[in-house]
């Protein structure tokens, strides 16, 4: 990572981190959910632009179920027949937008494939956060704190302790850069974040669930940051957008966070029903 391209990361955050923090804990739910939509929607735009090269009008359907994932997430999210009825007619879905849509034949496979992930990856990861602010309480707001702190820290110390540790390499086929010191490193920083969230804004988190969700989602949280190299990398592009300055697309971003967010609602849903 260049110089520059770290500055721009950190005045991106300086300007983005107080306007997010406010909307979070001074806003209405539905004004959280509102903007995780609207970062659902870019994502998607840039996750279908991957498969959906020559064909706007799918890329825009595949934005279109993106959002219906997030509805039904936000209004029948406790409703076990919702749930499944999302899970059946989404796929279907996809078939009948490439049937639409046909195109090219040999690709048609790739698209209906992606517009039955693409929408559950995207709006569930993403729709992962609006239910973590909207249903963990009066600590809703400061457990999406700490799925953001996961990954950030993730990201953090993933990177430092690669440049300045890392020989070895992680996943050379899929991320080049990425070695295992600096896997270590990111595992590190997230348990660091987890304490901090433990002793700072988050004290109804017992210590023992902090740290196990940092190893858990910080490990996947990079797991997922591989599968969207995995993405970009089979379709031969450096970033998924270049929406935010210095960080790259949107998806770019957040693909940690998807991870981070899920397994932390998850967590919430579970533990402390």
């Amino acid at each position: 990572m260049a110089a520059s391209n770290l500055t721009m990361r950190v005045l991106s955050a300086l300007v983005a981190g107080p306007l997010i923090l406010a909307l979070l804990y001074l806003g209405p739910s539905w004004g959280w959910a509102l903007l995780v939509a609207a970062a659902a929607s870019i994502g998607a735009l840039e996750f279908f632009a991957m498969t959906h090269a020559d064909d706007r009008a799918g890329r825009l359907a595949g934005v279109a179920l993106t959002l219906v994932v997030i509805g039904v997430l936000w209004w029948f999210g406790r409703s076990p027949s919702a749930l499944l009825a999302l899970l059946f007619l989404l796929p279907l879905a996809a078939m009948l937008v490439t049937l639409a849509r046909l195109g090219e034949m040999r690709t048609a496979a790739l698209r209906v494939l992606a517009v039955s992930f693409g929408p559950l990856y995207v709006g569930g990861g993403l729709g992962a956060l609006a239910l973590l602010r909207r249903d963990a309480g009066a600590d809703g707001p400061s457990f999406v704190v700490l799925a953001l702190l996961l990954s950030w820290f993730s990201d953090t110390g993933a990177y430092f302790a690669g440049r300045f540790l890392g020989k070895r390499k992680l996943y050379e086929a899929v991320s080049p850069k990425k070695t295992v010191a600096g896997a270590l490193g990111g595992l590190l920083f997230a348990v660091l974040g987890a304490l901090l969230a433990h002793a700072w804004f988050l004290r109804s988190l017992p210590l023992v669930d902090g740290l196990a969700l940092a190893i858990v989602a910080g490990g996947l949280g990079q797991a997922g940051d591989l599968g969207e190299s995995l993405f970009k990398r089979s379709f031969g592009i450096k970033d998924s957008g270049g929406i935010v300055p210095g960080h790259g697309g949107i998806l770019d971003r957040v693909d940690a966070l998807i991870v981070t967010g899920t397994i932390t609602y998850l967590y919430v849903l579970w533990a402390r029903s």
